[in-house]
């Protein structure tokens, strides 16, 4: 058995399988860190200002249930949370440890700093990205301070940073200058994606079949989709390709649900697929003529690594994200350039040569792996 020597902090995933939501990309990240290093960590879990260390056993138990979930886990997490409050704890020192928070949970909660300095651990945090600060009109309201703070509390407090892209890391210096605090130790890791699923098999669809892959918000620019299917229903009618959806609905988007609940025009030829499974999302992506990503802003691009894992060409905003990870296989546009999304969806639809030139660029592409990743943290984190 390994030698236990590292906090785990599962708050994100406790209150995302609560909730009963599927997993984001940034919980499948918490997810794989629970599978490299459940083994040898022990569970924490805050709420505002409490706080809790679990006993290895009872961590043991919590990873567990985290990674069964389904019916009764609110009752099964009750009981195990009740048994290890009246428990002992850790039940022996762990001053010198590493706490690990992969999901910014609760860096804007008052005290956290303050806690891990008195609890004597080295706090290493993982940073997806810094859009609420960059770009708040595309957050909920009073995201971009609490977000803001977030960042303060990982510059402040962090013994080392762990950035998902080199893109990330850069934003995170900025904000650092902007804010007149140093930067801790940074190491870049990409992320990969799930293990791969086997595809649902799916019937082939009768019409060319586009895929965007994300939850519905507002810098995910599916608003650009939607019109631009709607002009192209109502000028080929029959003719229009299929655009599918997967994600689940989230915010700043109130257009783009009204426009998938009651706009006539693409009923038939747009699906929203809310609660979709990796197999049938990858059925889906199989089929695809292409993947579409006109994001506006993103932290990395999980969805973009998936699509050339499986040989489907890639149609996405020119952001320095998707050129870090994907090079320059995918067809890069302007998000704001609807005429150059509509001329390359309309060609997509066929074998364009610069379609076939995806195809033929794609034996090249190196999907970054989780082994690839924690090969880079586990010898980083033995260095601080």
């Amino acid at each position: 058995m390994l030698q236990r020597d590292l906090l785990l902090d599962v708050t994100r995933l406790v209150w995302r399988v609560w909730s009963g939501r599927l997993p984001t990309g940034i919980d499948r990240v918490c997810l794989a860190y629970l599978d490299h290093y459940a083994p040898r960590a022990l569970a924490v879990i805050q709420r505002n200002e409490l706080r809790m260390v679990l006993s290895a056993q009872h961590s043991e138990r919590l990873f567990a249930l985290l990674r069964e979930g389904g019916p009764g886990f609110r009752w099964r997490l009750t009981v195990l949370l009740v048994a290890a409050a009246l428990s002992r704890g850790p039940g022996g020192s762990t001053r010198g440890w590493s706490y690990l928070n992969i999901g910014h949970t609760g860096l804007d909660a008052p005290g956290l700093a303050g806690w891990l300095a008195r609890q004597g651990w080295k706090a290493v945090y993982l940073v997806h990205d810094l859009i609420p600060i960059s770009h708040p009109e595309f957050c909920r309201p009073g995201e971009s301070r609490r977000h803001r703070q977030r960042m303060r509390t990982v510059l402040d407090s962090a013994a080392g940073v762990i950035a998902n892209s080199a893109a990330t890391r850069d934003a995170l210096a900025d904000f650092a200058a902007r804010e007149h605090r140093p930067v801790p130790r940074c190491q870049v890791a990409w992320l990969a994606s799930p293990e791969q699923t086997p595809p649902a098999e799916l019937a082939p669809p009768n019409r060319p079949t586009f895929v965007m892959v994300g939850t519905i918000e507002g810098r995910k620019n599916h608003l650009l989709l939607l019109h631009l299917w709607e002009k192209l229903a109502k000028e080929l009618g029959p003719a229009t390709p299929k655009l599918v959806l997967i994600g689940q609905r989230g915010w700043e988007a109130d257009e783009v649900f009204a426009l998938l609940d009651r706009s006539p025009r693409l009923k038939g030829y747009v699906r929203e697929l809310g609660r979709c499974d990796d197999a049938t999302m990858f059925g889906w992506l199989d089929h695809a003529r292409a993947l579409l990503m006109p994001s506006f802003i993103e932290g990395f691009g999980i969805p973009v690594i998936e699509a050339l894992q499986r040989g489907v060409p890639v149609i996405a905003s020119d952001l320095p994200v998707f050129r870090e990870i994907a090079g320059d296989i995918p067809l890069y546009l302007d998000p704001l350039d609807g005429q150059g999304w509509e001329a390359a969806i309309r060609a997509y639809c066929s074998d364009t040569p610069d379609r076939v030139r995806q195809l033929a660029a794609m034996p090249s592409f190196h999907a970054p792996s989780w082994d690839d990743h924690f090969a880079k943290v586990d010898g980083w984190l033995k260095a601080l």
